[in-house]
């Protein structure tokens, strides 16, 4: 009785919620070959997903056009914190992302980067967070990960790939490299699927 007192009132994920029918609730990414390979179908729409990758620039943003333009009509705000470069409005304008609901946030202080992530995703008010993080300890991505849960948000960290070495909380762990026909997608971690299945998108 106990144990099942804690279960329910704790944010512990259960894996017999699959199989009995109850599945979380997800995106389309907007790619068949990557939606046939993620648990549901799509991106986890209320958790965190981290894309791994060695450098900026590969094709990871191009990952995320379908879902930002979706958004974006649907009129909900897309929070940009700490990108690397400054949003390039003309770039994004051509790849039918709705300018006016981007929001960029580039907080002074590294370490604040994290919390102003936690408090959108918890506020239940934006369509999807985006983070690049300079650093992330588990006790951090385990409040980002609640937080996702509790303002049913969907945030996507940008990592550099020796973060993969690391444990992680997070629903999702993607590793991007470029490939000769676009970007390649791996596996690292996803509830009720395999690690180390892969494709090959032409994003």
């Amino acid at each position: 009785m106990i144990l099942e007192e804690l279960l329910s009132s704790a944010p512990v994920w259960r894996g017999d919620t699959l199989l009995l029918g109850h599945r979380p609730r997800t995106l389309p990414s907007g790619y068949p070959a990557l939606d046939g390979l993620l648990s549901g179908g799509g991106w986890p729409g209320a958790a965190l997903t981290e894309l791994l990758l060695d450098h900026h620039g590969i094709g990871e943003l191009g990952l995320l056009r379908p879902l930002l333009v979706e958004l974006g009509q649907a009129g909900k705000p897309v929070v940009w914190i700490s990108p690397p470069y400054i949003p390039y409005a003309p770039a994004l304008r051509q790849a039918r992302i709705a300018l006016e609901s981007m929001r960029w946030v580039a907080p002074d202080q590294p370490g604040d980067a994290a919390w102003v992530a936690e408090q959108c995703l918890r506020s239940g008010s934006c369509g999807v967070v985006l983070l690049w993080p300079r650093a992330l300890n588990t006790k951090m991505l385990r409040r980002l990960q609640l937080a996702a849960e509790q303002g049913e948000c969907p945030g996507f960290l940008f990592r550099p790939r020796a973060a993969a070495t690391q444990s992680s909380p997070v629903a999702l762990r993607l590793l991007l490299s470029p490939q000769a026909r676009g970007l390649g997608v791996e596996l690292l971690k996803c509830r009720g699927r395999r690690p180390g299945a892969g494709t090959c998108l032409a994003v």
